[in-house]
């Protein structure tokens, strides 16, 4: 499907030997939490794709529960710059997904952030504060930022525009790209502690 195809367009107009990597894992809900998650990490591409040399790796929460798929899944996040997970917060992370953390959380990689994307007012959804809470506490633990995606999204029922998500997406990534548009030069080149 070409909407979560891990290149865009902007990776092909600069040489990639040329930046640094940067690699960007993302586990998903379900196919409308993965497109707000495509959105946002094209939203940080296209702020950062000069810089850096953008892949990442999509991971369906049902394929978590595979335990090769699942230790695949763990290889890509140890590994990885930034993982995201995108869910509506309905209820609690289900446990493949939190045992796929625990095994990248175990192997301490070299994530310099955990991003949590959820599609839903947790002001409505109060299990949305059970998974910002397990995610922080995460992050925490593991020396990692953290980020969470503002709680404005249209309700998921919704036939919002591909506009309207690309709106979301920039004001969920802005306060991501700028740290590390600050961060990741030093990171890069173990300038940071």
């Amino acid at each position: 499907m070409e909407f979560l195809s891990p290149q865009s367009p902007l990776d092909e107009k600069t040489p990639r030997e040329h930046k640094p990597p940067f690699n960007v894992v993302i586990a998903y809900e379900d196919f409308a939490a993965g497109r707000h998650a495509k959105e946002t990490y094209d939203y940080l591409v296209r702020s950062l794709g000069r810089e850096l040399a953008f892949d990442n790796q999509m991971w369906k929460f049902d394929v978590l529960g595979h335990p090769k798929l699942r230790e695949m899944a763990v290889k890509d996040a140890a590994a990885a710059d930034l993982i995201m997970i995108s869910t509506h917060g309905d209820g609690d992370l289900p446990a493949e997904v939190k045992s796929w953390i625990d095994g990248w959380a175990n192997h301490r990689g070299s994530a310099m952030a955990l991003v949590k994307l959820t599609d839903r007012n947790s002001a409505r959804h109060p299990h949305d504060d059970i998974i910002r809470s397990y995610l922080e506490a995460v992050a925490h633990r593991v020396g990692m930022d953290f980020f969470a995606q503002p709680d404005e999204w249209p309700d998921r029922d919704e036939d919002f525009s591909l506009q309207q998500i690309s709106e979301r997406a920039q004001s969920t990534s802005s306060l991501m790209a700028s740290f590390l548009n600050h961060s990741a030069a030093g990171w890069r080149w173990g300038l940071k502690g």
